[in-house]
């Protein structure tokens, strides 16, 4: 079967051109080429939200070997812009698979390339850092499509893309929290809901007013694609909302939180992209097997002038992890406590929000 697939190139912004084959969509778009360390999980890897804009690369080598199943999206409408991977399975084998891979990605509208050398292009990426790609057919002007990439800027309005439009419940009878989904994975709800929250879900650009008249007893600031520094409305929005509400932020959201109390953050060369990378929690001296998903971090030298505190460390590379607000009621951390996938060493912080909450309306 897998000799049928027609020929696809992948082409990077320096030249490179790595031969494979084809399967899923023919939507060629311009990507920021990525890789995610993770051994299993690409179902909820091509559901994160966070990903939106980017080509992703798995470093395992066989992908797709479970299939799809209708259980582990993290999202309903992906919005990845390609998927590469070194051997595709074209006959899964899994009780729960519902579709192949390839199935899957040809419903959304998403390209993928196979047998192509993953260590290779992962080792440029860690090198050179992260670079614009596309995928073609064979026989494409080479020189004419990476003059394209070059020329292409990356986007700027990913949350945009794929915050929810209009506010939603998902009614219970516990604590009140509002999400401000700038890409929210689903593992987020599910982890608020266990725990009986009233949640409301609400968009990326809604008001700290608009926020405040639904009387919450907290709120959740999600995870999502793209550079915090452009989403100056949010960071304005959670600057006031920081004195009236306990928070907890994931991921873009702990970027967005240290930017609102005047922290920086910068781009990583490469980024932290899998489930196995290991966090410090400096209060207890525990490490914490962690799953992430983020090209931007906070800065270490910038927590000095504010009133945040680092809580958590990244034991490869010493980047910040976590931060608390020594006034407010107010934690964030860079990986993902819902996992999904990967450990669940962090899930002990949606408890920690819980109790923030009951203590902040007793």
């Amino acid at each position: 079967m897998m000799n049928m697939m027609s020929k696809r190139l992948l082409i990077l912004e320096d030249g490179s051109v790595y031969e494979g084959h084809g399967f899923g969509s023919h939507h060629y778009q311009v990507g920021e080429l990525v890789f995610n360390t993770g051994m299993s999980g690409y179902q909820e890897v091509l559901s994160d939200l966070s990903y939106c804009g980017q080509i992703v690369m798995m470093t395992y080598p066989m992908i797709g070997n479970y299939g799809v199943n209708r259980d582990d999206f993290e999202s309903l409408d992906p919005a990845v812009f390609g998927f590469v991977v070194k051997e595709y399975c074209e006959q899964p084998s899994n009780f729960r698979c519902n579709l192949t891979l390839d199935e899957f990605l040809k419903l959304k509208g998403i390209p993928g390339i196979c047998h192509v050398d993953t260590r290779a292009i992962t080792k440029k990426l860690r090198s050179s850092g992260t670079m614009r790609a596309i995928m073609a057919d064979e026989g494409a002007d080479v020189q004419a499509v990476v003059k394209l990439l070059k020329e292409t800027d990356f986007l700027h309005d990913q949350v945009a893309r794929v915050s929810t439009q209009k506010p939603f419940p998902i009614p219970s009878r516990g604590k009140k929290v509002v999400l401000m989904d700038f890409g929210a994975k689903h593992g987020i709800i599910r982890e608020l809901s266990r725990r009986n929250c009233d949640l409301v879900v609400v968009p990326y650009n809604t008001s700290a007013e608009a926020i405040l008249a639904l009387h919450p007893d907290g709120v959740m600031l999600s995870n999502g694609p793209g550079d915090p520094k452009d989403m100056t409305g949010a960071i304005e929005v959670i600057r006031e909302l920081i004195k009236h509400v306990p928070i907890f932020g994931i991921c873009l959201g702990h970027q967005l939180i240290s930017l609102a109390c005047g922290a920086n953050t910068v781009k990583l060369k490469f980024g932290h992209r899998g489930c196995n990378h290991p966090v410090l929690n400096l209060t207890t001296g525990k490490v914490e097997i962690t799953s992430q998903n983020h090209g931007y971090a906070v800065e270490t030298e910038s927590l000095a002038d504010t009133d945040l505190i680092m809580t958590h460390q990244a034991l490869n590379d010493r980047s910040v992890e976590g931060v608390s607000h020594t006034r407010y009621p107010v934690f964030s951390v860079q990986y993902h406590p819902e996992a999904a996938p990967g450990p669940e060493d962090a899930n002990y912080l949606f408890d920690q929000f819980m109790e923030l909450m009951e203590k902040e309306n007793a």
